[in-house]
């Protein structure tokens, strides 16, 4: 199929690498028009077809200025996809209280921000669909040394069932991707991390995040931006409040 989202605008967050940068990809090549935006602006180089620009999630400031700009210029958004995440790695007595708000502040908080500057223009054109990057790891599933981490992408859930229960009337529909491990910038600094932490060589620790998934592969930023679309796309108008697994079976 193609045009699935053929009229579409959608802003992505974090779309400067990895699953940020799969998803606003795909979105372009399903028709969209698509606003990447990540704090390093240089990250960005090479998204064809896309509007690009800097977006600090962390400020609300920001996001409310870029959100009256993209109304002002755009209209209101069709699809909003929040992606930007960090992976703390530890237990809670490897938990720093500035491990913690970081976590949640990043994770959780940013969501918060562009949910709320987004959604009165979504609201007055009569709905949209926001996507929101959770995890197999959080209220699904715990894994060892993912505590702040866990504890940010179940609360991800439950922001999302939140959003879908107050504007199910309203055209709006919310829904969580929940990825297992994937391919991407990101789970590499993760390797090269534990490797520093545990003296177990890099070939290692890859091994045993694979040998975590049971279909004994790591999933690929695209997998996980097919889904996306699939929640962007008209083909869902009857879904919302939902965590959807790509997952590789991890949550079994």
């Amino acid at each position: 199929m193609a045009d699935r989202l053929k009229g579409k605008l959608a802003l992505v967050t974090a779309a400067g690498q990895g699953i940020g940068r799969a998803i606003a990809e795909a979105f372009v090549a399903e028709g969209a028009s698509v606003i990447a935006t990540d704090v390093a602006t240089d990250k960005l180089d090479g998204l064809k077809a896309a509007k690009t620009a800097k977006l600090d999630v962390l400020s609300s400031a920001a996001v409310d200025a870029f959100a009256a700009l993209i109304d002002k210029e755009f209209g209101a958004l069709n699809v909003l996809a929040n992606v930007a995440g960090y992976v703390h790695q530890g237990t809670v007595l490897e938990c720093s209280e500035k491990d913690w708000d970081f976590s949640f502040d990043l994770n959780v908080k940013s969501m918060h921000r562009t949910i709320k500057a987004f959604l009165p223009a979504m609201l007055k054109a009569g709905g949209g669909s926001i996507i929101n990057m959770s995890s197999g790891v959080s209220s699904i599933k715990g894994l060892p040394n993912r505590y702040a981490y866990g504890a940010t992408k179940a609360a991800v859930i439950g922001l999302t069932k939140a959003v879908a229960a107050d504007f199910i009337t309203k055209g709006i529909r919310c829904n969580a991707i929940c990825p297992g491990t994937i391919v991407s910038p990101s789970f590499e600094e993760r390797v090269q991390a534990v490797a520093k932490q545990t003296g177990t060589p890099l070939d290692q620790v890859r091994k045993n995040f694979i040998a975590r998934q049971p279909m004994a592969r790591l999933g690929t930023a695209e997998e996980v931006a097919a889904l996306a679309v699939f929640l962007a796309s008209d083909e869902t108008s009857y879904i919302t409040g939902q965590p959807h697994l790509v997952d590789g079976g991890l949550a079994l």
